[in-house]
């Protein structure tokens, strides 16, 4: 499981990015976000987890968002991607 704090956005998504790549590289078919302690995510950040998913669903994989914090909710919603993603309240 990887944690995810802070903000997520032009700015800090690099290291979210190398983060997944690096999962994804080790064959991973499922990859656990924890998001209980981020802030904020912005377009930069969601391209990067959307990126991720679209890999793993193309080994059939899934990614799960567990803990999301109600800024975080509210986004996913906003932009339609809560039925994407596994999310464990």
């Amino acid at each position: 499981m990887l944690v995810v704090e802070g903000e997520v956005d032009t700015f800090t998504s690099a290291r979210l990015r190398e983060a997944l790549n690096e999962a994804l590289d080790t064959g991973a078919q499922e990859i656990a976000l924890d998001l209980a302690e981020m802030e904020l995510i912005d377009s930069t950040g969601l391209g990067v987890l959307v990126g991720a998913l679209k890999k793993l669903r193309e080994r059939e994989g899934a990614m799960v968002l567990r803990s999301p914090t109600p800024a975080v909710m509210r986004v996913l919603s906003i932009v339609g991607l809560t039925t994407y993603f596994t999310i464990e309240e």
